[in-house]
């Protein structure tokens, strides 16, 4: 059974291929020697493609099978995994089943590295599950991790947190990890309070009146992305 599920998986995300894609996507997730996608394979599926494939099997396939699949060195096998994850976890009402995907999930963050799959899937899973359990520690033992891609899970992880009026978490990891070495924890920072304030524009405000000045340029730049233009000048040219 097992065997059958993944090839009937395989084949049809094989059958969605567009060689196009193959031979742009690793380019775009930058899997050159020495990149922070390095060795990572792509068929060319575009994304609705896999979430057509994710609808179809998630009722299908155990976490067994999914563990097969999201261990794969092909990014849509582990793309349409998590998909297929985030489906299984939103679906089902019985606690014990939620405990055992999360614990599915922080099984596998190896398999969880690059910024597609963290941002599509963490806060729908982890931080959805951490907020409604009050279990925060999962998310800050990942913020205080050295592996860059445990940061992106944290700070994402919040968007659950954000969407309910919850911004102190948010604060809490994108202050911590403010002068990361990567811009795509500066990307992520930015990303999460620019929906911060987009939930509550004057507890942005606040924050970057604080540190602001100290912010890497990208994390600023998204951060202040939806302000008004006058006050997005202001903070740009240190005007505040």
């Amino acid at each position: 059974m097992t065997n059958s599920i993944l090839k009937e998986i395989k084949e049809s995300l094989a059958v969605l291929s567009i060689p196009e894609k193959a031979a742009f996507l690793p380019r775009f997730f930058k899997t050159g020697k020495g990149e922070y996608g390095e060795g990572d394979q792509f068929i060319g599926v575009i994304v609705p493609d896999q979430r057509k494939v994710a609808k179809e099997y998630f009722s299908k396939i155990s976490l067994k099978e999914l563990s097969e699949l999201l261990s794969s060195e092909i990014h849509e096998h582990r793309l349409t995994a998590l998909l297929m994850l985030i489906s299984k976890f939103e679906k089902t009402k019985e606690q014990t089943v939620k405990d055992e995907i999360v614990k599915f999930y922080l099984n596998h963050l190896q398999f969880i590295n690059n910024w597609d799959l963290v941002d599509t899937s963490c806060y729908k899973i982890l931080g959805r599950y951490a907020f409604e359990n009050q279990k925060e520690n999962l998310l800050k033992e990942l913020s205080k991790s050295d592996e860059m891609w445990h940061k992106r899970i944290a700070v994402v992880g919040t968007m659950h947190y954000i969407k309910k009026g919850s911004f102190d978490l948010t604060k809490e990891f994108v202050t911590q990890n403010l002068h990361h070495q990567h811009d795509l924890m500066h990307k992520a920072n930015g990303w999460l309070l620019r929906e911060m304030g987009n939930k509550n524009e004057s507890e942005l405000i606040v924050y970057l009146n604080q540190y602001y000045k100290e912010m890497p340029r990208t994390c600023l730049r998204y951060a202040i992305e939806k302000l008004n233009e006058e006050l997005r000048q202001d903070y740009l040219k240190g005007r505040v």
